[in-house]
This record gives C-alpha cells, structure tokens and sequence, in this order.
C-alpha cells in the first residue's frame, strides 16, 4: 500500500511525499494534490490510499525534509524504493545521492563515475524524471559550464538555487 503526506509552508512551498512498504517512491514540490496522484500512480501502478493516515517512512520522510528546511539535517537516512527506477536512472541517482550537502558537481561527472564519460546527457534526463527530489538532491548536479541547467520543480531554476544557498553553496 501507498501512503502519501504533505509537509506545508517549507521555503520552497507546500512538499508531497508517497511510500511503500520498501521506501520512499515520490516526493513533489507541486501543490496540486491530483498532480502527485496521478505521478505516483504512474510510477508505482498503483493509486495511493488518500484515506489512509500517512505510513511511518511517509511521517520520517516529512520529519526529514523539515529538518533539513530548518538547517539541521544534511544528510538524508529515509530508505528509497530504487525498483520504481529504471537501471541507468538508479546507477546515476545513487550516484546523486552521494553528493555531499553543499557541494555540487556535473552531470560529466556523475556519466565519468559510472563509467560512462559520454554520457552526460543521459544522466541530466535521470536527473530530470527524479521522483524523489531534495532527498535524491539532484539540485546539486550542473552543467559542464557550472551553471544551473534545469529543475522540473515548482519555481524552476530559481528552486534549485534556492536550496543551492540555503545549504550554503558557493556557486550561487
């Protein structure tokens, strides 16, 4: 079964967060609650229980991410369901996910990691479709040149540089 939470007034606004039995599967920065139905249905195959009272990863995943809006958690410990994402995606957001707070680094880099130098492109589109933003921090990953490109989140790229700054980053 599913499970989903919100965590309201964040900086960066209202914060989505779905579940299973196995980990986090979701997490929105979009308000619209239909929205992030739709998105974790997609991506599980199945609807979340909207009745239900949010499951225990869902109420450790919103603790986690209000910690971490208040400047005291820099490092993420809810589990993920990495089975909701296809191989390449997973390598490369694992690979994400080792991206110390504050610092940043590039997509070449996370492709050279995996062995794959040529593959840039490849690991920006695994970081475009991250169901789990924030806590997979692919706000953290630029492009070659150092610059922001892209964030599917409410506000943009003015969403990453945001979170960018609040975790003390030099870059922006």
């Amino acid at each position: 079964m599913v499970t989903i939470g919100k965590l309201e007034n964040t900086p960066v606004g209202a914060i989505w967060v779905a579940a299973n039995e196995e980990g986090l599967v979701a997490v929105s920065l979009w308000d619209d609650e239909q929205r992030f139905i739709d998105d974790v249905t997609r991506l599980v195959g199945e609807a979340p229980d909207i009745s239900a009272a949010p499951g225990p990863l869902v109420t450790a995943a919103l603790a986690e991410l209000d910690a971490y809006f208040r400047g005291e958690l820099h490092e993420f410990t809810s589990p993920i369901d990495w089975s909701i994402m296809r191989t390449f995606q997973q390598k490369a957001l694992r690979l994400v996910c080792t991206v110390p707070y504050g610092q940043t680094t590039s997509y070449g880099a996370i492709a050279e990691q995996l062995g794959q130098p040529g593959a840039s492109r490849a690991v920006g589109r695994a970081n475009a479709t991250n169901p789990i933003p924030i806590i997979i921090p692919c706000h953290r990953i630029l492009g070659s040149d150092g610059k922001l490109h892209g964030y599917g989140a409410r506000g943009g790229i003015e969403t990453k540089a945001q979170l960018l700054r609040m975790e003390g980053s030099w870059l922006v």
